[in-house]
């Protein structure tokens, strides 16, 4: 067993990791942002390093900053998690070249399905066939005209260094291509340090359902279970669960085995999950994601296993230790995502800021995996998944009222949170039938009524990490030394954050427990609206990446002004008043908090 690992990740996946470590005894180093300098994940760690920065890229995708870390902690393996690294052959390269143990699979592997080109033509080898699309990159929007024009719209334009739905954009129609085409760049290198795209059809109605893989260095690649993950909103999953229903049990074990022949074609190693989108009683391969899934934790729940111990384990050369034959599937497994986002009638916007209450549920086989407490910020720097809430039961719909039970005793102030969204996707009738897909929730799903305000949270995290007061107070906080961590008392303003959550103020806390807001209605539209009066402004903090209006242009209502980035996710803010523009306040790259005017229109 390893001794030391490093954790090159944050928030929840973060401490996912720490604690298994911790039940294996083995020691765990985190690493941190600016931003993240209290985060849950540097508490619970034995040790932690700064990287510096506030964004992904300063901090999180800083490969000499996370190998300097490495290096003074003397950790012999280090876990990437998901996102970020986590699917980067060079970075696991650089950690495998100075003898530490990737806790993952080999470089060659992640080349090979890390790149979604690539694993589609991997998978064809392996005689597993694939979404209907190019296995080449994008390189000029016209090449998706001419793909839609020749196989139909719509267009599926997807990062090709990525998944989890990050810089993954639908193009309807030929006009929409450059935009679409622009969009998943950006999404693209910001969140995996990637700007390559590829495309595939956008299937009519399938349901995406994955299976877990995990293979040993003696030659042994099992398939643990699937995995439907169809209820989504912008391609990316809100509700997982295991097994998938209503699906035949042929189709199931052909999945599996497919999994498998894909994995052995890669010579994959470690914890993997291949992609499947199901449709007409026909399935396609997806794609491979070469990591750990976000959802893992409902195929813990069904089969019993720990696959981060698992990952440990094949990490440290151990053979599994059992067979096909003896992976058992027990009951029904549902998690939920409890993202930082208001539902905002279907809009989905994110919502930054300070957790003043966190009530979480508890009872039999209920379990939450979360990287925040109460007293924690949600940046909008980063993803704003702020916990996975997971039951199990002897049955689906034992599990689907244990998990509404849950939800119900689930209390969050200060964020608005998906979990308004989340009661109503578990109290469809299409749901409880197992007729959704990937599309049910943004095409079909009437999220009209649903929202969960949060008053005043983007500005107290703009407190959390700028700091206002002029006057101070002898606390104890948190200093840092050469990258290292240490406990000290000093006269700091009385504001400052860097103390901890004692010494966090509350401001005004916006309610987002799942007992407000669960009447169902829809409004598929991804974009946040101005104030209607002629000042646009943005409903959230983040940073603008384009500007699409000048002064002396007319617009119409609804049309984009421009495009802001929130925790990973492209906006676009639209005007609300036909008229012509007056004033644009914002230019690309500069940071808006919430409230603030970006154009004025007459």
């Amino acid at each position: 067993m390893l001794n030391k690992v490093l954790i090159a990740n944050r928030g929840e996946i973060a401490v996912r990791v720490i604690r298994t470590c911790r039940d294996l005894g083995v020691a765990t180093v985190a690493v941190y942002s600016d931003v993240d300098r209290d985060a849950l994940h540097v508490r619970l760690a034995d040790e932690a390093y700064a990287l510096g920065g506030s964004s992904a890229a300063e901090s999180y995708l800083n490969t000499p900053a996370i190998i300097d870390a490495l290096e003074r902690s003397g950790a012999d393996g280090l876990h990437p998690g998901y996102g970020f690294f986590s699917e980067n052959a060079d970075f696991a390269r650089a950690v495998t070249e100075r003898g530490v143990t990737f806790i993952g699979p080999p470089p060659e592997a992640i080349e090979i399905m890390g790149d979604k080109i690539s694993s589609r033509l991997a998978a064809q080898r392996a005689g597993v066939e694939g979404v209907p699309g190019r296995s080449e990159p994008v390189e000029d929007p016209q090449e998706v005209v001419a793909f839609g024009e020749a196989h139909g719209w719509p267009v599926a334009v997807k990062a090709a260094f990525g998944g989890g739905g990050r810089g993954m954009k639908v193009v309807r129609s030929a006009a929409e291509a450059p935009d679409a085409v622009e969009s998943a760049r950006r999404e693209a290198e910001a969140y995996f340090g990637r700007p390559e795209i590829y495309l595939e059809r956008y299937l009519d109605w399938p349901r995406h359902i994955e299976m877990q893989v995990m293979a040993d260095t003696h030659g042994n690649v099992l398939w643990l279970g699937e995995r439907d993950c169809s209820c989504q909103r912008r391609h990316q999953k809100l509700i997982e669960e295991s097994p998938a229903p209503d699906l035949p049990d042929e189709v199931r074990v052909a999945m599996g085995e497919a999994a498998v022949k894909v994995a052995r074609a890669c010579g994959y190693v470690n914890a993997g999950t291949v992609e499947m989108l199901y449709q007409d009683g026909e399935f396609y391969f997806l794609e491979m994601n070469t990591r750990l899934q976000v959802e893992h934790p409902v195929t813990e729940m069904v089969t019993g296993l720990d696959l981060v111990e698992w990952q440990l384990r094949i990490a440290a050369g151990e053979p599994l230790g059992f067979t096909q034959d003896e992976v058992r599937r027990q009951g029904h497994a549902i998690e939920v995502r409890i993202n930082a986002e208001d539902p905002a009638g279907g809009r989905f916007l994110p919502s930054p800021g300070r957790l003043t209450r966190f009530r979480i549920p508890g009872g039999p086989n209920v379990r939450l995996d979360a990287g925040y407490e109460a007293g924690d910020s949600v940046s909008q720097h980063y993803d704003n998944l702020v916990g996975k809430l997971v039951v199990w039961g002897s049955d689906r719909e034992s599990a689907r009222r244990r998990m509404l039970r849950a939800l119900s005793e689930t209390e969050i102030d200060g964020v608005a949170t998906t979990i308004p969204a989340d009661v109503a996707i578990l109290s469809a009738e299409d749901f409880v039938a197992a007729r959704h897909s990937t599309r049910w929730v943004e095409d079909r799903l009437d999220l009209s009524g649903v929202s969960a305000a949060s008053s005043g949270s983007s500005a107290d995290l703009m407190a959390d990490e700028v700091g206002t007061s002029s006057e101070k107070v002898l606390r104890e906080v948190t200093a840092e030394v050469a990258g290292r961590r240490y406990e000290v008392k000093l006269w700091v303003p009385v504001d400052q954050q860097a103390a901890g959550p004692a010494l966090r103020a509350g401001g005004p806390a916006g309610h987002s427990s799942a007992r407000r807001g669960t009447g169902p209605v829809a409004h598929p539209r991804p974009v946040a609206t101005g104030s209607g009066s002629g000042t646009v402004v943005v409903p959230m903090q983040g940073t603008v990446v384009k500007v699409l209006v000048e002064v002396g242009d007319s617009v119409e209502v609804g049309q984009s002004v421009c495009i802001l980035e929130a925790m990973k996710m492209e906006n676009a803010i639209a005007a609300e008043k036909s008229g012509v523009v007056k004033e644009v306040r914002v230019s690309a790259g500069e940071s808006v908090g919430t409230g603030d005017v970006v154009a004025v229109i007459e």
